[in-house]
């Protein structure tokens, strides 16, 4: 059985990088995928379907990543963009649910929605659960939180939303590429690619369940979201693909030739691999602030003067909510938990 240490050459981070959860770090056949392409884009070497079939490829393995079938993926460039046809679905006064720290893309596409009754709504992190109750038609919310490392019950929050008759809809772009996933009981789960996927960015794919892409009007249906993308070039005859594929965008080439090489790795090295690994450099790092183990690959913690003392010690991580934020992946080591513990000395009691 392979380990993330087999893979570690894959990659050449500078030492002291922490900062996964802003942007991911491309390993090497990534890397060397996306210059190859450049390189022929420069010269005009080739047409765009060689390009084009990275997309294929990405659709493919997050459908594996997420346990859905590659008919129910879509894919485009945000998760905004991408949730926003769900939104336009919605009933006139409906009401929807989010976590009180949810990041703003899968907040405002419901927000922009207020002046037809749209009601969005909120709960703290530990009070998600119980707010979701008869009357919320939506609970729009994140696999992980961004500003605090959380990670989703969200087994419980299926059931949850079940009872009272709720669509969900995951925002996992915080959770795709470490943390162990499935759709099961999800009517819509999107992610950018830039961050866990350690590809570039505008590369997004997402999931639709089989009755929610009945209920949405694809609003972004273009060339690419044809049944046959080559017959769909010009004209007034529309006939959209079947299957989620008719809510692509198209694509953004060179995003997804990155993105392939980065997706079909992580299904290499094994998701739950890369989670062992992950966790266990968080809660190592965690250990050595005096911290409980966790179970995220992110630490938030607050600890005054923590982002000028990293600043001076070339540690690369973030400031969310005032509070530090340290995010570890499948190339950080041992080491770089050294490294950053010994920065924060004269800050931790």
């Amino acid at each position: 059985m392979s380990s993330v240490g087999d893979f570690a050459g894959l990659w050449e981070p500078r030492p002291g990088w922490l900062n996964t959860a802003s942007y991911g770090l491309p390993p090497r056949p990534a890397w060397e995928a996306l210059q190859a392409a450049l390189g022929d884009w420069q010269v005009g070497a080739t047409s765009w379907e060689p390009w084009d079939e990275s997309t294929t490829r990405a659709r493919e393995s997050f459908a594996r990543l997420v346990g859905a079938d590659a008919a129910d993926v879509f894919v485009g460039s945000t998760v905004s963009a991408a949730l926003a046809p769900i939104a336009d679905s919605l009933p006139d006064g409906s009401t929807v649910l989010v976590d009180d720290i949810e990041f703003t893309s899968n907040v405002f596409p419901w927000k922009v929605h207020e002046d037809r009754g749209i009601h969005v709504v909120s709960a703290g992190t530990d009070k998600l659960l119980d707010a979701i109750r008869p009357g919320i038609d939506l609970v729009a919310v994140s696999a992980v939180q961004s500003a605090t490392g959380t990670v989703l019950d969200l087994a419980k929050v299926v059931a949850a939303s079940k009872e009272v008759g709720a669509l969900l809809v995951v925002d996992a772009s915080q959770a795709v590429g470490w943390l162990p996933l499935d759709v099961a009981g999800v009517d819509a789960l999107v992610a950018h690619a830039y961050k866990w996927m350690m590809s570039p960015r505008g590369a997004t794919l997402g999931y639709l369940s089989p009755r929610l892409q009945e209920r949405c009007r694809p609003m972004a249906a273009g060339w690419y979201a044809g049944e046959d993308v080559h017959s769909s070039y010009y004209g007034t005859r529309m006939r959209l693909a079947k299957g989620a594929r008719r809510f692509d965008q198209s694509p953004a080439w060179f995003c997804f030739v990155g993105a392939a090489p980065a997706l079909e790795l992580i299904e290499q090295i094994g998701v739950e691999e890369i989670y062992r690994h992950n966790l266990g450099l968080a809660n190592e790092f965690r250990a050595g602030l005096g911290l409980p183990p966790g179970d995220s690959a992110i630490v938030s913690a607050e600890l005054p003067g923590a982002e000028e003392a990293f600043a001076a010690a070339g540690i690369r991580a973030a400031v969310r909510g005032g509070r530090l934020r340290a995010s570890f992946h499948v190339y950080s080591t041992e080491a770089d938990v050294q490294l950053a513990l010994k920065a924060l000395e004269g800050l931790i009691t």
